[in-house]
């Protein structure tokens, strides 16, 4: 099944899991409390607390336990994979932003700690994992990263404090491609690991919802204008050949989008099993009309890109 497919589909599917199945007592629980909620703040609290620990034990045990250890120290990877890597960094801490802070407010907690606390979560979560990779010989830290996670929480931060509400998404859409086939055991065997490790087929989105910006126009709710950002030809992070290897060099270059998108929070509901659902599937680029400029100055006109 295709991913444009498989989209719709899942959104299909989650209206008909909300009329068929959804009970007012689920609807009730998502409802984020008008008031601090003790229970609630030390259920996300404990929560969160034991699935980053879990998180971190289990990528200690698969991915740095096979490889010596060393000293702290940093690495300068900013030209790796023609800085996909970096977008993929601004995206994750923006969203695990946004979980901790729209966790916390469900919860209750005052709007200063939803920030301080929450919006703050994805940062502190990959510096962890930044550090693991600096005590591994294998890799080591990457101030790149970091610099990328501050920038993903300071989006989401500094529109909460300018506008009170979050104008411009970081969103993520991806398609397979042929260069994964060429080089599986970096790229990924099967889409599920394609879709992380194919920075081939990966494109990272700012979707800017244009009412917002234009509070007294017709223009609706819902729709934003996305810019987007990609890469090709990539079959390893440098971009010298692999030495002796009988594997093609493709030409590497960079790929810049225009396109049209949904913002599926600006749709109104009553229901929060939909506002939640609608929040996560919020994470994804909507397949649409796509204008594509690529580095080597060519200009491609995509009928639906994802």
């Amino acid at each position: 099944m295709s991913w444009n497919k498989y989209f719709f589909f899942a959104l299909f599917s989650v209206v008909i899991f909300h009329q068929g199945f959804a009970q007012n007592t689920v609807d009730n629980f998502l409802k984020p409390s008008d008031s601090l909620n003790i229970s609630r703040r030390n259920t996300v609290v404990i929560s969160e607390t034991a699935l980053a620990a879990t998180a971190l034990v289990g990528l200690n045990q698969l991915w740095y336990k096979d490889y010596p250890r060393s000293d702290f120290h940093f690495i300068n990877d900013n030209s790796d994979w023609l800085q996909m890597d970096k977008a993929g960094h601004v995206f994750s801490s923006y969203q695990l932003g946004n979980i901790g802070k729209n966790t916390l407010q469900w919860s209750g907690v005052g709007r200063k700690k939803q920030l301080l606390y929450g919006a703050t979560a994805g940062f502190v979560f990959l510096s962890a994992v930044e550090i693991f990779d600096g005590y591994s010989a294998e890799w080591g830290a990457s101030s790149g990263d970091v610099l990328a996670n501050a920038t993903g929480t300071a989006l989401f931060v500094s529109q909460e404090l300018i506008w009170k509400e979050q104008r411009i998404i970081p969103k993520f859409s991806f398609h397979s491609t042929r260069y994964a086939s060429v080089r599986p055991e970096v790229l990924g065997n099967s889409v599920d690991e394609q879709i992380l490790k194919d920075y081939n087929g990966q494109t990272y989105w700012l979707s800017a919802n244009m009412h917002a910006f234009f509070k007294t126009s017709k223009i609706p709710t819902w729709l934003n204008l996305a810019i987007g950002y990609g890469a090709e030809g990539m079959i390893n992070g440098h971009n010298e050949p692999l030495s002796n290897s009988s594997l093609p060099n493709y030409d590497r270059y960079r790929q810049y989008y225009l396109s049209f998108d949904v913002d599926l929070t600006k749709i109104k509901t009553k229901s929060h099993v939909l506002k939640t659902l609608f929040s996560l599937f919020n994470t994804i680029k909507v397949p649409a009309p796509t204008v594509v400029y690529t580095q080597n100055n060519q200009l491609k006109w995509h009928f639906v890109y994802f």
